[in-house]
This record gives C-alpha cells, sequence and structure tokens, in this order.
C-alpha cells in the first residue's frame, strides 16, 4: 500500500483549517449569547426559519383582529350608554305622561304647560343622544360621513349602511346600532312620539292615553337595542380574548423555535472555549514551535 508523504505545509493547512472550525463555532456559540437567539438569519436553520415566519405572520393577523376587536367595543360601548340614558329619559317621558293623565283636562293649564316643557326637554336631550359619535362618527347614523344621525327636528340624516369589523378568520360584528331599530321608524319615531306628547298635554289631554302606549312601546325598542349591542360586545370581547390568548401561544412556540436555551449555550460556550484552547496546546506540540507562533 503506498504511502502518502505529509508535508510541513499540508500539516500546517489542516491544522489552520481545523482550528478555523473550531474558532468559527466558538464564535456563533457567543453570537447566540449576545443576541439570545438561535436564528439571526435564515441560513442558521432553513426548516427553523420558514416556521418562525409563518409564527410571526400569525400573530400580525391575530394582533390586527385584536385591534378590529378594540374598536368595536368602543363602538358598542358609546351605543350602551346612549341606550341606557335613552332609557332612562323615556321612564321620565311615562312619569311626565302620567302625571298628565292624573291632571287630565280638569288640570290647569299652567300645570300642563310646566310637563310640557320638559317633554320638549326630553325630546332634545333624546335627539343629542341619538347623535352620540365614537371617533367623530354617529353611531346610529349607519355608514354616513356626516356629522348628525338626526337633526334637530328628528329627522333621521344617515342612511342604511352597516359599520363591521372582522374580529376572527371567519367572524364579523356589526358595530353601529340601526337608528330605527331603537328610535323607531322615520314616520313615527321617539322623537315625533315626544313631540305628540307635549301637544297633546297643551291641547288634547285625552290623547294622552295613546302617547302612553307609544312610550312603551318606545321603550322596548330601546330595551332590545341594549340587548343586542350587550350580545354583540360579548361576542367581540370574547374572540378578542380568543386572540390574544392564542398570541401568547404563538409567542411560546417561536421561542421554542428561535430562542437559546441559556443555561445551555453558556455551558456549550465554555466547553468549545476549552476545546479551542486544548486544540492549539495540542498543535504546539506536533508542529515545529516557529510554524506554531506563526500560527497563533
Amino acid at each position: 500500500m503506498p504511502g502518502f508523504r505529509v508535508t510541513e505545509r499540508s500539516m500546517a493547512s489542516n491544522t489552520l483549517a481545523n482550528l478555523q472550525i473550531n474558532l468559527s463555532r466558538n464564535q456563533q456559540l457567543q453570537e447566540q449569547l449576545s443576541s439570545g437567539k438561535l436564528i439571526t438569519k435564515a441560513s442558521d436553520s432553513p426548516g427553523g426559519a420558514v416556521i418562525a415566519m409563518q409564527h410571526r405572520a400569525d400573530m400580525a393577523t391575530l394582533d390586527q383582529y385584536s385591534r378590529n376587536a378594540d374598536d368595536g367595543m368602543g363602538w358598542l360601548n358609546m351605543a350602551d350608554t346612549a341606550l341606557n340614558s335613552a332609557s332612562t329619559q323615556l321612564n321620565r317621558a311615562r312619569e311626565l305622561v302620567l302625571s298628565g293623565l292624573s291632571s287630565g283636562s280638569a288640570g290647569s293649564t299652567e300645570a300642563r304647560e310646566a310637563i310640557a316643557l320638559e317633554v320638549d326637554n326630553l325630546r332634545e336631550s333624546m335627539i343629542n343622544l341619538s347623535n352620540t359619535t365614537y371617533l367623530d362618527r354617529p353611531i346610529f347614523g349607519g355608514s354616513t360621513p356626516g356629522a348628525v344621525a338626526y337633526d334637530k327636528n328628528g329627522v333621521y340624516q344617515g342612511d342604511d349602511g352597516k359599520i363591521n369589523r372582522s374580529i376572527s378568520g371567519n367572524a364579523t360584528v356589526r358595530v353601529d346600532t340601526s337608528a330605527e331599530s331603537v328610535f323607531g321608524p322615520e314616520t313615527g319615531n321617539v322623537f315625533s312620539l315626544l313631540g305628540q306628547i307635549a301637544t297633546d298635554l297643551r291641547t288634547n289631554p285625552a290623547g294622552l292615553q295613546a302617547d302612553l302606549a307609544g312610550v312603551d312601546t318606545a321603550q322596548k325598542r330601546v330595551q332590545a337595542g341594549l340587548s343586542g349591542v350587550g350580545s354583540r360586545y360579548n361576542q367581540v370581547s370574547e374572540m378578542q380574548q380568543t386572540a390574544q390568548n392564542r398570541v401568547l401561544d404563538l409567542r411560546a412556540q417561536l421561542s421554542d423555535v428561535e430562542d437559546i436555551d441559556l443555561p445551555k449555550t453558556i455551558t456549550e460556550l465554555a466547553l468549545q472555549q476549552t476545546a479551542y484552547q486544548a486544540a492549539l496546546a495540542a498543535t504546539a506540540k506536533v508542529i515545529q514551535p516557529s510554524l506554531v507562533d506563526f500560527l497563533r
């Protein structure tokens, strides 16, 4: 079997290559330790890099759903506040109608006028509530770009559009509230009712009995609207919590893919440095000192 001639040049080249490999591994461990990441570029782990990118894309999507849910809950919170106030106003309107009925036509004109003035104030307050805004948009105005849902006469200025928010891959929730469903149809809305009550108090007390039934109907609409708002709010809140929990899971999975095991990396770096020093010492005994000195 023919022998191989080993020259000082080949020994030096092999030694330098081996030391360079050792040194590169040392540097890689130091970079991992300083960054806290196993993967800092795709070449570190192509498979791991693909998984990490997918996790980040999923997290970005879920974060957007969570922001959509925040915005949706803002709309629904404003609707809940406005409708609760509207319900309180209608309760007061009912009390005033009952007061008018108690006094009847025999009551003093001054007393009925005082009640009518309060009803006028309630009507104005209800119109203000109907124009409640969120981020400068009327929450009962559909998708209108206008500033109000109802004008000062109680005439609808909005449209039939809907404001929706995507809160998951397969769930979209309406976050505005239909004006007609809570304030009544255009030809007989709550503002017209309150105006009629004020008129009847002044000129036709006998009409207050029908007005009382109208107030009860209006109150039922508002209560149904409140129930719908609460149901949608709960749905949005639950989906947001689901998205946030999923983000936490993905962050843990991402950490498993690209973050270092700190104790393990510190130990491995210490062993690698020891191995490198040992390799230098062994090389010094095998190769001529002059050459080793040159290499080191």
